[in-house]
């Protein structure tokens, strides 16, 4: 793990895919200068800027102005915020909207927002003009470090969550860290779930380093960019070994199926679990079944509950207030999930912290039982 970098540092992490290769900016002030660097990167001078409700008020006139002091012609849409937005419902919107700003394909959709605006925007901008550019200004630390890198968007359905949506790169990241103080404590947390992840995927000395340094990275400064800055390294290695989950990238998915399950069990209500805490939720899942299979020890399960539970994150089932339906009902959602292949069950495993692996063909009873163990 690298030493801390000075607080004022910037970050720049480069997205090595050939043509469709891109930079991710990580550091303060990046809004007020969005005009600039995506005029420098891009030839068109349209956008259409997507958001939503909450982030609106505080950042979409400084992006603007941004835009506008580019030359850059710019069009709004504000969505309601919340995950329920990823629906077909506003997703014709967004294609709606964009076509309306004569948005052609070297122009952009410029998403301002989490992950729901992410990857909602992401797909309109994917499917519009069968692809026009695409701009992440993530304002959450989930999407900074997970959702915005990578190309995956998507909405959700009755069926489950992220099961439409297509593979669509950006061409550019903007990771404004100041946005991140006007965070909840709850949404910092939940982002942070994921910063965590890439250490239990293959980085055991990140998630010894998170362990010591997690409140310097709460607080903010050099810390929160550090740790932002290794995230998306680590997430672009895996997209660009793996761009379309044929293989390693389902390594990210690391607590998602458990995780997911529990996002559908809630009907993707916030006020009772938002993405990061089913994924915080499912990692400690994930390392208790590997243990369940004699795969890995239960100290290391332990380890990783302690840390996610010192930070503020939910780690069992009942942490999630009210009541969740029966088991069976959650097994039936992770056999919808998009990890299925042929009918056969495929969960991110491990042998220990840092040493996760995809494990083909689940049994499906073992699956059951220790859902059955867990439940509340």
């Amino acid at each position: 793990m690298n030493a801390i970098t000075p607080a004022s540092a910037e970050r720049l992490v480069r997205v090595p895919l050939g043509e469709r290769a891109y930079d991710i900016l990580i550091g303060p002030g990046l809004i007020a200068r969005a005009g600039k660097e995506i005029a420098a990167r891009l030839k068109g001078r349209r956008a259409a800027i997507i958001t939503d409700e909450h982030v609106a008020p505080l950042y979409l006139d400084e992006l603007l102005a941004s835009l506008q002091g580019a030359g850059i012609q710019s069009s709004k849409l504000v969505l309601p915020a919340g995950e329920k937005t990823k629906s077909f419902e506003h997703l014709m919107a967004v294609c709606d909207a964009v076509l309306t700003a004569r948005v052609e394909r070297n122009d952009a959709v410029i998403a301002l927002g989490g992950g729901v605006i992410g990857d909602l925007s992401g797909f309109a901008a994917g499917i519009v003009r069968r692809g026009v550019r695409f701009v992440q200004v993530p304002t959450s630390l989930l999407s900074q470090v997970d959702s915005s890198v990578g190309g995956k968007t998507g909405i959700n359905t009755h069926h489950g969550k992220n099961l439409i949506g297509v593979f669509h790169q950006p061409d550019l990241v903007l990771a404004d860290t100041d946005v991140l103080n006007s965070l909840s404590e709850r949404e910092f947390r939940a982002g942070y779930a994921e910063v965590a992840k890439y250490g239990l995927i293959d980085k055991p000395d990140f998630f010894a380093w998170l362990e010591a340094n997690w409140k310097e990275v709460f607080s903010g400064g050099a810390a929160r960019i550090e740790a932002i800055a290794a995230s998306c390294q680590a997430k672009s290695d895996v997209v660009v070994a793996d761009e379309r989950e044929n293989g390693p990238r389902a390594l990210l998915n690391l607590g998602h199926t458990f995780g997911h399950a529990l996002e559908a069990a809630t009907a993707y209500d916030s006020r009772r679990l938002v993405h990061g805490e089913g994924v915080s939720i499912g990692m400690v899942l994930a390392h208790e079944f590997s243990s369940r299979l004699n795969l890995a020890s239960p100290h290391d399960a332990k380890r990783v509950e302690t840390h996610l539970k010192a930070v503020g994150l939910p780690t069992r089932m009942g942490d999630i207030p009210g009541e969740l339906p029966p088991a069976e009902v959650l097994m039936d959602a992770i056999a919808q999930d998009k990890k299925v292949k042929s009918g056969k069950l495929t969960f991110i495993l491990t042998r220990g912290i840092g040493q996760s692996f995809a494990a083909d063909d689940v049994p499906a009873s073992e699956v059951l039982s220790f859902l059955r163990e867990k439940h509340p």
